[in-house]
């Protein structure tokens, strides 16, 4: 369990952060080598989504729930996003759909 979770945390690093180079690189007319290093993130995130050892939906499913979790944190710590009481409720509620998607057992 730690190395599934260990691997959608490298996962979600991987692919938030070259989201936001590109972002800054086309939205806020940063040097086009961050939106070419943001490009290779999201290719590697790509990658590393691959050593689950669930099927593709399973991990899909479930890393939309991480990415937005990821999202949120991202913006805390690098825009000064500051979440609500409805946006902590929000990340409850996702989090137990991720632990009922991908860690109950439904054999």
């Amino acid at each position: 369990m730690t190395k599934t979770i260990l691997i959608f945390i490298i996962a979600s690093i991987f692919e938030i952060s070259g989201c936001y180079f590109v972002w800054q690189w086309l939205k806020n007319h940063q040097p086009i080598e961050q939106g070419i290093l943001g490009l290779i993130l999201l290719g590697l995130y790509g990658v590393i989504a691959t050593f689950h050892s669930e099927d593709f939906t399973k991990v899909y499913v479930v890393y939309g729930g991480v990415f937005i979790i990821a999202s949120l944190f991202w913006g805390y710590i690098f825009e000064n996003y500051k979440p609500d009481r409805l946006d902590v409720f929000g990340l409850i509620l996702i989090s137990i759909g991720i632990i009922l998607i991908y860690f109950v057992s439904r054999r």
